[in-house]
């Protein structure tokens, strides 16, 4: 299923680079969904995980941009981000509809991750006590 994409061309090291930096910004989002969203209750929490994987769609690419200058000679310092992503780019990317790459089912598992840890906190979110009778 990925054998065009992008990933494949790289060479070990850039390939090792690409999955450090991801699983870094990967656990960085998630510590920080936790942070924000243990501090909201009900449809805050979601809204808040939604927020946070707008802005890592959004954002992302520039991160990347800068490791590919790190790997590869003669890349040009620019700006690479785009304008915010549409809901429609975004459902396709929490479906697995859009394109069929790492890079985007990588984005739709991050999404799924978010939600479960929104639902997760529910489940430990400290009860209301009792009233005395």
């Amino acid at each position: 299923m990925y054998s065009e994409d992008s990933f494949h061309t790289l060479s070990t090291y850039g390939r090792l680079a690409v999955v450090a930096v991801s699983l870094g910004m990967f656990t960085a989002l998630f510590a920080l969904g936790y942070v924000l969203m243990s501090a909201r209750k009900g449809p805050a929490r979601i809204a808040f995980g939604m927020f946070l994987f707008w802005v890592f769609v959004w954002l992302s690419p520039q991160v990347y941009y800068a490791l590919y200058q790190f790997l590869f000679e003669g890349l040009p310092r620019q700006w690479v981000v785009g304008p915010p992503p549409m809901l429609d780019e975004l459902v396709r990317l929490i479906t697995f509809s859009g394109r069929q790459t790492l890079s985007a089912h990588g984005k739709g598992v991050l999404f799924w991750a978010l939600v479960f840890l929104s639902w997760r906190l529910r489940l430990k979110a400290p009860k209301a006590p009792a009233p005395d009778p």
